[in-house]
């Protein structure tokens, strides 16, 4: 099948070299199309997401992407449309999931025996909405003194992310659904949302739900992390809760996700591009490689994905191997090996006679 592949930019092109190197382990065929997504593309193409970039993307069931620079204070872009008009966005990042039409980012975040203490038993997977709330970036300023941003919540995006975080409990044998908002100050926007997850929660009584507000939630999770199973979530709490649920059980080098649509998805880890250590080989990619399991599970290899994770948890366990932010001295590659020498892929086939 073919696959595309996103190099990106920081410690993006070390990371993803990593993961293909586990994936290939696995032996699962994939042929993997490289695109030209950032600074490399805005180098050649004189921007950072040539249409024919997305062109490509669209035409791919699956995408393996590495992180994207996205500059403070100067992150917007502006995308030509195929009907001649052109659509801005407020991040590279946003732009490219608004343009292949994906809607749910889900963040699987779990703890690791070794490495995450106290939240090792964590195990949770946040839906984030991802077409609206305020990462639409609709700002305005008066001056230098005052500015605005838009808080957009839709019944159609809130109603599909709540159903899509219920089917996928359901699926994977989860008992709960939280719904994170903040309804008792933004009775309209964060109330709308909440009111769209109990419409989807009564077509389900088979899962539990309730609903925690997003500060509360922070707190709880801190101090009580086997309360949450699955979470769903507005954009912007989605963004930084699962940041702190991956701090909680070691490094956002640990938390994968995926960016899902009805045609096509990409699989991108939570953290930045971290361009201030890229090159130097010390970059955990255990977060990408993940991205590389959630992949195949998406494809339908549902063994070949749980291998990675088991070769993940033993090498946390076990190996000295571990890049520094893990507390070890290993490389990117070096732990991108030992991984995969742990990976049980299937025998080849007996010779005939």
């Amino acid at each position: 099948m073919r696959a595309g592949v996103i190099h990106g930019d920081g410690i993006g092109p070390e990371i993803v070299e990593a993961a293909l190197v586990v994936l290939a382990a696995t032996r699962v065929p994939l042929d993997w199309q490289p695109i030209e997504v950032g600074e490399s593309a805005a180098a050649r193409y004189g921007h950072a997401l040539p249409p024919a970039a997305v062109t490509q993307l669209r035409a791919l069931p699956v995408t393996l992407k590495a992180p994207l620079i996205v500059n403070k204070l100067a992150g917007r872009i502006t995308c030509a449309q195929a009907d001649g008009t052109s659509v801005t966005y407020p991040s590279l990042n946003n732009a490219l999931r608004r343009e292949l039409d994906l809607f749910v980012n889900p963040r699987p975040i779990r703890g690791f025996p070794g490495i995450s203490g106290r939240h090792e038993a964590l195990d949770l997977v946040i839906m984030r909405e991802i077409t609206e709330d305020v990462y639409i970036g609709l700002e305005t300023r008066e001056g230098d003194d005052s500015a605005d941003a838009i808080k957009r919540i839709t019944r159609f995006a809130s109603l599909r992310v709540a159903r899509f975080a219920f089917e996928y409990a359901r699926r994977q044998g989860r008992t709960r659904v939280t719904c994170l908002h903040k309804a008792n100050v933004l009775n309209f926007t964060d109330g709308l949302f909440l009111r769209c997850c109990r419409d989807v929660a009564a077509e389900f009584p088979d899962i539990v739900f309730d609903d925690l507000m997003i500060d509360a939630a922070c707190y709880t999770i801190v101090r009580d992390p086997a309360r949450f199973d699955v979470v769903v979530c507005p954009n912007q709490y989605g963004d930084i809760f699962s940041d702190l649920a991956a701090g909680l059980v070691g490094s956002l080098g640990l938390a994968p996700g995926a960016n899902l649509g009805l045609a096509t998805a990409t699989f991108e880890a939570s953290h930045g591009a971290a361009p201030d250590i890229a090159g130097r080989g010390v970059a955990n990619p255990i977060a990408m490689i993940l991205c590389g399991a959630m992949l195949l599970e998406h494809l339908g290899h549902v063994a070949a994905a749980a291998s990675i994770w088991d070769a993940v948890r033993t090498v946390l366990r076990t190996s000295d191997r571990l890049t520094p932010d893990l507390g070890g001295r290993g490389t990117t590659r070096e732990l991108a090996e030992a991984i995969a020498e742990r990976v049980v892929g299937p025998k080849p086939a007996e010779a005939a006679p």
